[in-house]
Parts: C-alpha cells; structure tokens; sequence
C-alpha cells in the first residue's frame, strides 16, 4: 500500500494510469484539470469498499460523501476512512433514494456507483443529469432502454460515464492486446470470451450456515446472493457480459473503427442450481420446489462489421474452475487463455504444436504494466484495480472523455437483452443497434500507449 501512496505523492506521471487514451465524444469538455477530486461513493458493499480502499490511498483525492442503505457497511466504510486520517464523509442512509441527495452536494465532483445490477442506470443517469463524472460497474445495463439511457444521457448533459471493467486491465490482456496491436496475430478472424466461474455457493448465502452450504436468497440472503440469483430465477439470459467481451471489444475497436452487427444466442438446460439446493438443503425445501429459468450454459456468438466472430459464454450455475476463456484467433496465429498456450505460425518452436505462452507474454508485456505494475500490487484482482481506477480519476480530473465509455457500456450491456430475446426466439439474430449512431465510421480507435504516456 506504501508503495501506491509513493506513486501519487512522489511522481508527475499520473496521467500515465489511462493506459487506453480517451477519445472525445459528442459531449463537451473542458480541460481544467482538478487538483484534488472530490468522490461520492454510492455503494460501500465489498465492490465499493474495494474502491475505497484504492481511493484512500491517493493524496489527490478527497472522499466527501458515501451512501448505503446497509449502515454496517457504512460503519466499515466510515472506520477505513477515519484511519486514513481523511475527514469524515456525509452519509446518505435515509432510504433507497437518498443518492439523489448525495449528487446534489457541491463538493462531489464525481461519483463511483457499486450497487446491485438493477440501481446502475437509473443511478447514473441521475449522476449525469447532476453534472457528476460517473464511474459505473458492471454490468451497465439490463435492458435495451437502459442501454439508451446511458448513451442518451451523456450526450445530453455532456457528463461522461466510464464502465468500471477492471479485466481490460488486466496484465495477460493488455499484453495480448500489445500484440494484437503489433500485429502479431496478423489480420484479426476470431475470439471467444466469457465469464465462466461457480457462483453457486455466492447466490446461496444467508451468512448462518457455514459459507458454500447455504440455499437461500432474496430477503432472506446477504450480499449478492440477496439480489443477483433472482436474475437467474427470471431471466435466461447472459446477464454478466463485460467481464469477457470488454477486452476483445478493445481488441478489436468497438465504436471505433468497428462495431457489433448481430447476435444469436442459445441456453442448455438449467439444473444447477436446483442441484445445488438439494444436495445441501434437501429435496423438501421451499427453495428446490423453484425453476431457475437461466439456462447453465449460455452461448452467444456475435459478427463485427469488419467481419470478425466473438463467442462469448455465461456459465456460472455449475461446479467449474473460473475462466474468462479467452481467445484471439488472426490469419497468422492463436493465443487462448486457458492452457496458457499460443500457436504463431513461423515461429512456432514446432509447427502445429502449441508453445507456452509465457514468454511471449513477457516479452510484449504492457509498458505501463512493466513501469508502473509495483504500484498496483495489493490493488485487488491481480493490480488490475489500480489500473482501472487511475484511468477513471484521471479522466475525471481532466473532465474528458474516459477510455471506456458510454457507448461501450451499453453496446457491451446489450448483449444482455439481446441474449434474452434470441433465446426466447431459438436463437433467432437479433441486429445490435448503432449507439454510436453511424459515428463509429469516423470515431478515433484506441491508441496504444508507450511508456512515457
């Protein structure tokens, strides 16, 4: 932690942390940077908390105000800030409703939304309407309207939104990602991605029974399991995309360059978690009498307008080890994550035999991950934290357009309501619409950064 304090405190290179160079969009910005940010928290649960922490260690941030509705986690957010010496924050706890107090305050100059799926839009769009810089966590959106929300939003108000999706930081990622940009892989063809993780012993929690054995939800769980297995009772869908297709939109220059066209989508069977419920609480309980409608795997395979294909996979209601299960497929090799192998035709030690892909990784290893990646240890999810929120801070302190906006959030949140369609249709496509509307021709790509950025 020490040493991510001695970055803020002893360096010049902060902007160094928006590792995609921000494009402007349709908003207007104005260039005055903020020395010192002023940030509201809405959501201190264990995402914001995380956020917190990572905050409290800049010395160019201020946290002015947080809002919970559960004051135990206030008490905690509250007891962290305190120590950091930082002056105690408002809190907003009245009532579900009591953020849209929080945005009134003059002294919050952005605001970093952690809150259950269903509160993400409404609340930043409420964010944008108050002139606040929004950081929103994933996943963006539910539905197609909330999808247009945010795009509309934004380009009303001209306040910007970044999608807080930490795995395009990700140190493998971005490494790949300097290859894709280097044109290792030759002219792009494919890619599979996803979130792939066991989350049962997460939907199924009521903080009583010993933690992975429990088989209740809504009111009667804690944490996440009191409101994200309900998405899974009522919706087949792939409700948690971001995680998987955000990198290989970058990739592949999604609103820049490039956009999604369509997308057809199928789902298994779903007997997960009703398995889950009878292996622990019995074929009795209340709860093994529910049907889940998500199916267990959910597959999705979309077409780009420069004609590349991306299978994106949800696949959380079984016993499995977690993968993104990434793959990056071009006309002159392949890297896939899991295996950690690579195939780069010509230079492969043997031909039409895998090579571990470490030392490729290493060798094109970001740069900002080779200079700055010390700073990021202890950040959480591998660094990938640090690099995430610098990015958002630094935007906002600069008030310009951040590397992840609003327009990925919701082409990237549209899979969502566009899976559930396609499903509820056997796999009818379904056309991707424009958020862009038709500026994604002359949008600026991603840039890639050198080191001294």
């Amino acid at each position: 932690m020490s040493t991510r304090r001695q970055f803020v405190k002893n360096t010049a290179l902060i902007g160094t942390g928006i590792t995609l160079a921000p494009h402007l969009t349709f908003a207007n910005s104005s260039t005055q940077k903020i020395q010192n940010l002023k940030v509201g928290l809405i959501g201190v649960g264990l995402r914001g908390t995380n956020h917190l922490n990572n905050l409290l260690l800049r010395d160019d941030i201020t946290v002015t105000a947080i809002c919970d509705i559960d004051d135990r986690r206030n008490t905690i957010a509250l007891e962290l800030i305190n120590k950091a010496k930082q002056p105690k924050p408002k809190v907003f706890n009245k009532d579900e409703y009591d953020y849209r107090n929080l945005l009134e305050l003059e002294n919050v100059d952005a605001v970093i939304i952690s809150t259950p799926w269903l509160w993400h839009t409404r609340m930043a769009k409420d964010a944008m309407l108050a002139g606040k810089y929004t950081g929103l966590e994933v996943s963006a959106a539910n539905t197609m309207e909330e999808c247009w929300d945010l795009v509309n939003t934004h380009e009303e108000t001209g306040s910007h939104l970044m999608i807080l999706e930490n795995v395009c930081f990700r140190r493998d990622i971005m490494a790949v990602l300097n290859m894709v940009k280097q044109n290792v892989f030759g002219e792009l063809v494919h890619f599979r991605c996803g979130y792939q993780h066991d989350l049962r012993f997460v939907k199924f929690n009521d903080g009583k029974t010993p933690y992975g054995l429990g088989v209740e939800f809504g009111e009667k769980g804690i944490s996440e399991s009191a409101w994200r297995t309900q998405h899974s009772l009522l919706r087949n869908a792939d409700v948690y995309p971001t995680h998987g297709v955000g990198p290989i939109a970058v990739m592949c220059d999604i609103n820049r360059g490039n956009r999604f066209v369509s997308m057809t989508s199928m789902a298994s069977k779903g007997i997960g978690l009703h398995n889950y419920i009878v292996k622990h609480g019995g074929k009795n309980h209340p709860n093994a009498k529910l049907k889940f409608k998500q199916g267990d795997v959910i597959t999705s395979m979309i077409e780009t307008a420069n004609g590349e294909t991306i299978i994106v996979t949800h696949d959380c209601n079984s016993p499995r080890p977690y993968s993104l299960g990434f793959r990056v497929q071009g006309s002159e090799g392949i890297w896939e994550v899991d295996g950690n192998r690579i195939y780069i035709e010509g230079k492969a030690e043997k031909s039409h035999r895998w090579d571990d892909a470490s030392s490729w990784i290493k060798r094109y290893d970001h740069p900002l991950w080779q200079k700055f990646g010390e700073f990021a240890a202890g950040s959480g999810h591998g660094g990938m934290d640090f690099f995430v929120l610098n990015a958002f801070v630094e935007s906002a302190k600069k008030n310009i357009a951040p590397p992840l906006d609003a327009y990925d959030a919701a082409a990237w949140s549209a899979i969502t309501p566009l899976s559930e369609v396609s499903i509820a249709n056997n796999g009818e496509p379904q056309d991707f619409p424009d958020f862009t509307r038709g500026n994604w021709v002359k949008r600026t790509p991603y840039e890639w950064m050198n080191d001294t950025y």
